[in-house]
């Protein structure tokens, strides 16, 4: 085997890995999954991993920073773009859904995870990209106010806090594959976002 030929069998083969551990922390806890654990999912020995990775550690940063690096990427061309404010908004929130369905692993973990991470220096990254979310929602918003495309009378804070919970949050109920497609789920969520449940009243002829 030539050394390209090496080089692409041992990526495939760490690849191949990341997808193993990130299914296990998603369904056990990052806490709760030991190497020995990954490495039995993965037909190896506990000492073959260590071949690939120093840590489990080092294993979940690498799922976590990839994943998140190609999440803001979507979010940075979309907020770049010269679609007007309300385009922006619906483009963000199906991003989401679909990181939500194409990566549901990574999602689960940063979830029910990211707290307890964020507690090691190696994990830093995440609380800023807590902070970098925050503040692209922050500003759609209070531009959607500032152009009238979007209601003055609520506070953006708590707008905000509601659109992150209740789309991330749909990792825990939401499989890909299921009845309901993320385009679908998107579809609906912006729905109720944008133009709200109640059902709009009739005009009163006279």
């Amino acid at each position: 085997m030539n050394p390209q030929d090496e080089q692409r069998r041992q990526r495939s083969r760490r690849e191949e890995l990341l997808a193993i551990a990130a299914e296990l922390f998603a369904e056990r806890g990052f806490k709760n999954t030991t190497v020995r654990d990954i490495a039995d999912a993965a037909g190896i020995l506990s000492g073959s991993l260590y071949h690939h990775f120093d840590s489990k550690e080092s294993m979940v940063d690498e799922i976590l920073s990839t994943f998140q690096l190609e999440l803001f990427k979507q979010y940075d061309e979309i907020l770049g773009s010269d679609l007007d404010v309300r385009t922006k908004v619906d483009a963000v929130v199906r991003v989401s859904f679909e990181a939500i369905d194409q990566h549901h692993a990574e999602v689960a973990i940063f979830q029910n995870d990211s707290a307890y991470l964020m507690g090691f220096e190696r994990f830093g990254y995440l609380r800023e990209h807590n902070t970098r979310f925050r503040d692209m929602w922050l500003g759609l918003l209070r531009e959607g106010v500032e152009s009238g495309a979007l209601r003055s009378d609520v506070d953006a804070e708590l707008v905000f806090r509601f659109i992150r919970d209740t789309v991330w949050v749909a990792v825990r109920w939401y499989r890909p594959g299921g009845e309901l497609s993320h385009e679908q789920v998107a579809d609906q969520y912006l729905s109720i976002l944008l133009d709200g449940i109640a059902a709009r009243r009739r005009p009163v002829r006279r």
